[in-house]
């Protein structure tokens, strides 16, 4: 039986940064996931500054071998409409692959690692939990994702509603295929749907293309992202026939009823959590912020903090990644208020990218410099 301080179930951005402020403190950790890293990722796969901060990603090092691409400009409009581009004087945002950034997350975290190797097994016992008959420790952390066996265990994020569902694929263009791709490197591309329920994207770093679409009633989605991938075709901003596979995966939103996310001696993180931001459906910076809080609340309930460390833990979260979104917009208001929304530049700028999607403080502090191109 192998022994550990930690055991952390999920190796991605919330579970790599919570092992690491641990590793850091001195705990024994192992993190477990069925994935070989690094692996593929379903994810649209960009970053903003201050997720590069809170990791403490140097972009002049991580950029050597590895795409780092900056985002300066966006162009955001309707699928099959107009659009409109929003431009900034520096980049808000980075496009990385998840594989990549995920890999060195979790290398650089120095945690032990049982990768290939699903949970089967779960369970409480005298002084912990046992995980698969094979690994033991006090403390447990769920950061497997949506689907969760430490969320399923302990019951945490269900079938309620702010559920997203989304198809993505994400494809290394060949030079005659980037040359037939007319959506430029620094500028993602935001389609919405005519409901305002969801959205498509379409982003290329360096090489890389990834093309996605997300929306919060699965009944619609296939068709929603034919549509989408057809119209991106016919007006030549992709390439058409493109090889790549669509892969779905889901995330729950940061909205409604609270889920449980902490137990004495557990603690759910990232999406296992459900804290993907309502509006953009981001998730990589609260990933790793919760990651932060929940390596405080275990070092902390280790140091005599006991059950009321592991009660504390809502509360904590809310104060690092901000409230819950308490009410949802009714479909019909939902689709006005995206017309009013993207009919006007101003409110396409400062609402939906800066509020929405790049949750942009004005005296945020950016890195002053970044590689030029994407480099890989």
């Amino acid at each position: 039986m192998q022994r550990a301080d930690v055991v952390v179930v999920g190796g991605g951005p919330a579970g790599a940064s919570c092992a690491a402020r641990l590793v850091d403190a001195g705990l024994q950790v192992v993190v477990v996931d069925r994935a070989r890293f690094p692996r593929d990722k379903p994810c649209a796969g960009w970053i903003t500054p201050e997720a590069v901060e809170a990791v403490g990603l140097v972009p002049d090092e991580y950029g050597r071998g590895r795409t780092l691409q900056p985002v300066r400009r966006f162009r955001v409009g309707w699928i099959g409409g107009e659009a409109r581009e929003v431009s900034y004087d520096r980049p808000v945002s980075y496009g990385i692959l998840r594989r990549e950034l995920d890999a060195w997350l979790l290398e650089r975290s120095r945690a032990r690692v049982r990768l290939g190797e699903g949970v089967t097994s779960l369970r409480r016992a005298r002084g912990g939990w046992v995980v698969n008959e094979s690994l033991t420790a006090p403390l447990l952390v769920g950061a497997g994702g949506h689907f969760c066996p430490v969320a399923r265990m302990l019951k945490g994020p269900g079938r309620s509603r702010g559920v997203v569902v989304a198809q993505e694929m994400e494809v290394h263009l060949s030079p005659g295929q980037a040359a037939l791709c007319r959506v430029a490197a620094d500028r993602p591309e935001l389609d919405f749907t005519s409901d305002f329920s969801g959205y498509g994207w379409c982003f290329r770093k360096g090489e890389y293309l990834n093309v996605g679409l997300g929306r919060r009633d699965p009944r619609s989605l296939a068709a929603e992202v034919r549509t989408y991938v057809a119209w991106l075709e016919h007006e030549g901003r992709i390439p058409a026939g493109l090889p790549a596979p669509l892969r779905g995966h889901a995330y729950r939103l940061r909205e409604g009823r609270p889920p449980r996310v902490s137990d004495e001696g557990v603690l759910l993180v990232g999406d296992a959590a459900g804290l993907a931001h309502a509006a953009s459906g981001e998730g990589i910076l609260p990933a790793i912020l919760s990651g932060e809080v929940a390596s405080e609340v275990l070092l902390e309930a280790m140091n005599g903090g006991g059950a009321e460390a592991f009660e504390s833990y809502p509360q904590r979260l809310a104060a690092r990644i901000g409230p819950r979104s308490e009410w949802t917009v009714p479909g019909p208001l939902r689709a006005l208020a995206g017309r009013a929304l993207l009919g006007s530049t101003w409110l396409t700028r400062h609402v939906v990218l800066d509020r929405f999607f790049l949750h942009r403080r004005p005296d945020a502090a950016l890195p002053a410099h970044v590689p030029e191109p994407a480099t890989r």
